[in-house]
């Protein structure tokens, strides 16, 4: 969320900010409510005062009934209070964040922009097939049997498909937590930064209410969430949602900055808003494992951890020999909390179209502010750290990619050469 007090100050700017996120919120009654809790803060204090004083006076039945009446005051102030609060607290955490200067403007991903591709499309000279019939071919992706025991938009991954998906996570996981390789990708895309390696995370797949709102991942009447009412818990719908709040009510010294975490997780989405949309295959589904990082670092640093995430990101579909490119979101298509977005799509050829694979998100302090996450100074001085996080690799969307760009004409698959030394195959054959 933002500072209720720098709302206060820029009420016109934040009016503007929302328009250009598409969205209507009440400020002017924000700042009211703020400004009437002020108030009624100031009065509590001055009958808090008074209260202290009566109390230090020898007791008589005119100071009971002044002491009585203090009190009965103050409690119904203490109750307006918290409604407002409550109010407050609402309509704050509408409020998106700040956009960046070099964010476009834009209704939707009509106004997203590609700032730069990488690799050659390949050309076939066969009629190819789409992820879903190699897969069958292939036995190693199964919709058919998952409808029957689950429903639509879950899968099965099997034989060669397990060991792909598990060569994944070693191939991010070694590139990631390696000194010598960050190194490697901060020179090649020529990025001045702390190139400290990322923290391995197996994380939990549920969450508390209060605090997926603290990484403003839930709203008020999300359909998207998987909910257990009797365990008042969420499942959470990517890695981050519970690598964020590794550090709620922190301080951090600013000599441990930054700190970065790669985290695997499952992934669950109900897909409420997609309805009618990816319906074939495994491109967007209820249930999906996919690797994260997620990062804390100081506010002057936050652009260029996130231009760094970006460079990793492109490293590894690099490797991967995947062709994409790299979409910079418009303000009508960024998420809330986000202050710049950045997007990889990889050019899926059963599709004919690049398809969004990666995100990278930079909150700045949205989220810390709702954590309370923060970083004490050399000095001495104690602010809110930054926020990054961005995809790895969702393991389905690559997966799609892999199988459709390395397709040969008997229907075999090639394995790219970086995943080969952790795979027992080259080559998927039909069996």
């Amino acid at each position: 969320m933002l500072d209720i007090k720098f709302i206060k100050e820029n009420v016109d700017l934040i009016k503007e900010n929302n328009k250009s996120r598409r969205l209507d919120i009440d400020v002017n009654r924000l700042v009211t409510n703020y400004d009437q809790k002020l108030e009624l803060q100031k009065q509590l204090e001055s009958w808090r005062a008074e209260k202290n004083k009566y109390s230090k006076s020898k007791p008589n039945q005119a100071i009971i009934e002044k002491l009585k009446m203090l009190g009965e005051a103050m409690s119904v102030h203490e109750q307006k209070i918290r409604l407002i609060e409550e109010e407050i607290t609402n309509l704050i955490y509408q409020i998106p964040n700040l956009n960046m200067p070099d964010v476009p403007e834009g209704p939707d991903e009509t106004g997203n922009i590609v700032v730069r591709s990488w690799g050659e499309k390949k050309k076939f000279d066969f009629e190819i097939k789409d992820h879903m019939e190699l897969g069958r071919n292939l036995d190693i992706i199964d919709t058919e049997i998952s409808s029957k025991v689950a429903g639509t938009r879950f899968n099965y991954l099997k034989n060669e498909a397990v060991f792909i998906q598990f060569a994944l996570v070693q191939y991010v996981f070694n590139i990631l937590t390696s000194q010598d390789e960050l190194d490697k990708i901060a020179r090649k895309f020529e990025i001045k930064i702390n190139t400290k390696p990322f923290v391995p995370v197996l994380p939990p797949d549920m969450i508390k209410p209060d605090v997926y709102r603290k990484m403003a991942r839930l709203n008020e009447g999300d359909e998207d969430k998987y909910y257990f009412k009797k365990d008042d818990l969420y499942l959470i719908g990517s890695a981050e949602h519970t690598i964020g709040p590794m550090h709620m009510d922190e301080i951090i010294k600013e000599s441990a900055m930054p700190i970065r975490y790669i985290g695997y997780s499952t992934a669950f989405r109900r897909e409420a808003g997609a309805y009618g949309k990816d319906t074939k295959g495994i491109f967007r589904v209820h249930q999906f494992d996919k690797l994260e990082m997620e990062s804390f670092c100081l506010p002057e640093d936050s652009v260029n951890e996130q231009n760094f995430i970006v460079a990793i990101q492109e490293y590894l579909v690099q490797g991967l020999e995947l062709p994409y490119q790299v979409v910079k979101i418009c303000t009508g298509d960024m998420g809330k909390p986000d202050a710049r977005q950045l997007d990889i799509e990889t050019w899926m050829p059963g599709q004919d179209k690049y398809r969004e694979t990666h995100t990278a998100d930079l909150m700045t302090d949205y989220q810390s502010r709702r954590l309370n996450t923060k970083v004490k100074r050399t000095d001495g001085k104690i602010e809110y750290v930054h926020m990054n996080d961005a995809t790895a690799f969702a393991i389905g969307r690559i997966l799609i990619a892999l199988l459709e760009n390395n397709q040969e004409a008997d229907g075999s698959v090639n394995m790219p050469l970086v995943l080969q030394r952790y795979l027992p195959f080259k080559k998927i054959n039909k069996k």
